[in-house]
């Protein structure tokens, strides 16, 4: 039996959509905060139990009976490290052979602030002894697609990467690499390191939403503190905005760059490129 925690989140139901073609449905649980929200995973068979990462004591029913949990991190910045522990904890009393987490791209020695509540994770799991395999997503490319609408609005794609080179793949391509370890054997003690098979800068991005537009679209690199006061203004919450504006200036310390291939080798074909993403989001 395997758990996927976060199920109805945008990475967990992808995840369970990959599980799908490779076990039975009664063999997947999702683990989920609001079961109203999971009636299409189980009008496909899998199993929908209730758990909240805010809620310790609704992991242990959640796991009974599971082999191997997918803790896929929560959302709410500052809070997922104590988060994170109640689903270790909770799985280790469960006996779990196999317990793997999302992480991020290189958590130990990542220039991002938002790999410290990773790194912690990833601590936590190794001294709680829980078999375990970390993998550790690079950058989703959906993270600067879904900007592409306000570029082609004002005729630019913002940020602070510099020239800070992406190494970013979709959220499909991590779920089917995920859902791969989940079903293989001997996976306990590993790392991955996931990315995209190419890199590009946010000025390649810009240029990229011009070719396909047919706009002229340029990349404006601005200091930390203004591009997030950007984010501000467009309306997304400072939390928001804090960490996307100091994952840009990490992007611009080779953060978010990879060229390890492992993603790749692990789905068993290329990353979908940047130029689909962006064509698909332009349609």
């Amino acid at each position: 039996m395997i758990v996927v925690t976060g199920a109805t989140g945008q990475l967990g139901h992808l995840v369970i959509k990959a599980l799908l073609k490779k076990v039975p449905a009664s063999s997947i649980v999702a683990a989920v905060r609001n079961v109203e929200k999971a009636k299409d995973l189980a009008a496909s068979g899998v199993q929908v139990r209730h758990a909240d990462y805010s809620e310790p004591a609704s992991w242990e029913a959640a796991l009974k009976g599971a082999d191997k949990v997918l803790l896929i991190s929560s959302s709410e910045i500052g809070q997922r490290a104590k988060q994170h522990r109640a689903v270790i904890d909770a799985s280790k009393k469960a006996g779990v052979k196999l317990f793997a987490y999302t992480s991020v791209l290189r958590a130990d020695t990542s220039p991002l602030g938002l790999a410290a509540e990773h790194k912690e994770t990833e601590d936590y799991i190794r001294a709680s002894g829980v078999p375990s395999v970390l993998l550790r997503h690079g950058w989703y490319t959906e993270n600067y697609t879904a900007g592409i609408p306000g570029a082609l609005a004002h005729g630019a794609v913002y940020g602070c990467a510099g020239n800070g080179r992406i190494s970013s793949a979709t959220r499909a391509d991590y779920a089917e690499a995920d859902a791969a370890v989940l079903v293989a054997d001997n996976q306990a003690g590993k790392v991955y390191e996931l990315a995209g098979d190419t890199a590009y800068t946010l000025a390649e991005l810009a240029a990229e939403i011009a070719r396909q537009s047919g706009k002229n679209i340029g990349y404006v690199n601005l200091p930390e503190a203004e591009y997030k006061n950007v984010l501000v203004k467009v309306g997304l919450p400072e939390v928001v905005a804090d960490l996307l504006s100091d994952s840009d200036t990490g992007a611009s310390k080779g953060g978010l760059f990879d060229d390890g291939h492992q993603l790749s080798k692990v789905i068993g074909r290329p990353t979908t490129s940047l130029a689909t993403v962006v064509a698909a989001m332009i349609k």
